[in-house]
């Protein structure tokens, strides 16, 4: 089982779409923003400083909805190790009674910051993600 990882979003009024809920491309935006942010927060400083990590994929399961000021809780986790350069990741966002109202799975690259090219994902990188 992997470690999770949780962030709060609010929907603004910049975030609404004219059905009058969070629009589907600020959807794509907070998976990739609650990525960004897992990354930061577990992986380790040399890690941070020689890779960085580009979406490849996205399937996404809408649900629901929310509307101008009310908020989800995402949660994400890396369910299986890495294959090469690449890891699954999920990202499940619930609604104020903890229903899931957006589920994603998305892949990533790895890529070496200085070379710009793919990198295998050592079993190291991906140990702050993974609980023992």
């Amino acid at each position: 089982m992997s470690n999770r990882f949780t962030r709060v979003f609010t929907a603004a009024p910049d975030h609404i779409d004219v059905m009058g809920h969070v629009n589907n491309a600020v959807w794509v935006q907070w998976i990739q923003d609650m990525a960004t942010a897992h990354w930061d927060a577990a992986a380790r400083a040399e890690d941070r400083d020689a890779f960085f990590w580009l979406v490849i994929r996205h399937e996404i399961d809408y649900r629901g909805n929310i509307s101008l000021g009310q908020s989800v809780t995402g949660e994400t986790w890396i369910p299986d190790g890495a294959r090469g350069a690449k890891s699954s990741r999920r990202v499940d966002f619930m609604d104020a009674a903890g229903k899931v109202i957006v589920s994603a799975n998305t892949t990533w690259a790895m890529l070496d910051r200085e070379t710009g090219r793919l990198a295998r994902v050592r079993a190291e990188v991906m140990a702050p993600f993974v609980q023992p």
